[in-house]
């Protein structure tokens, strides 16, 4: 398994509103390395998102503009490179998103959604939450919303599915971005 998990928060609704981003990136099935920063969105904060993961706009103030953070990160994003979230959507919305707003070259990977996989390889779980993935498959979720833990939850997510059930079903939830 070779896959970088990514997690965004967001300062409000608007899909251009990244304040932090995470990768972990995924070797062999082992984690290699770790990317994690905050993000100066150019837009104002919601109090809802700020109860959510406690980035305040004080907090973001000398952080990079999303631009800056794209730099530093778009290698990740080669063709047919594998990135994986907990309910992608979201995170590729986002990713979208900040790019549209910078007029920046939108990149073509693969995309896998460890809720998706979820659903799929344990239909038993109440509901398939990230706290609740993994508090079923014991996997430690100490702050839920810090996007560094959150994604590195999530490739722990996908590790454990593959090594459970192999990487044949979780090829067929791959799409292409």
């Amino acid at each position: 398994m070779n896959f970088i998990a990514i997690d965004f928060e967001t300062a409000n609704h608007l899909p251009h509103s990244a304040c932090s981003v995470a990768l972990v990136m995924v070797q062999h099935g082992k984690i290699v390395g770790e990317y994690y920063t905050l993000i100066q969105p150019e837009t104002e904060f919601f109090w809802r998102n700020i109860q959510v993961h406690g980035i305040h706009p004080e907090d973001v103030r000398d952080a990079p503009k999303f631009p800056e953070v794209w730099q530093k990160i778009q290698t990740y994003f080669q063709e047919n490179r594998l990135i994986v979230a907990h309910n992608a959507a979201f995170d590729m919305k986002v990713l979208a998103g900040c790019l549209d707003y910078y007029n920046l070259a939108q990149p073509n990977y693969l995309s896998l959604c460890t809720v998706r996989t979820s659903r799929k390889l344990f239909p038993e779980m109440q509901n398939h939450r990230l706290n609740t993935v993994c508090d079923n498959l014991n996997i430690t979720l100490e702050n839920h919303h810090d996007a560094l833990e959150d994604s590195r939850t999530c490739a722990e997510i996908l590790l454990y599915q593959s090594s459970y059930f192999g990487v044949e079903p979780l090829k067929k939830l791959v799409i292409p971005k």
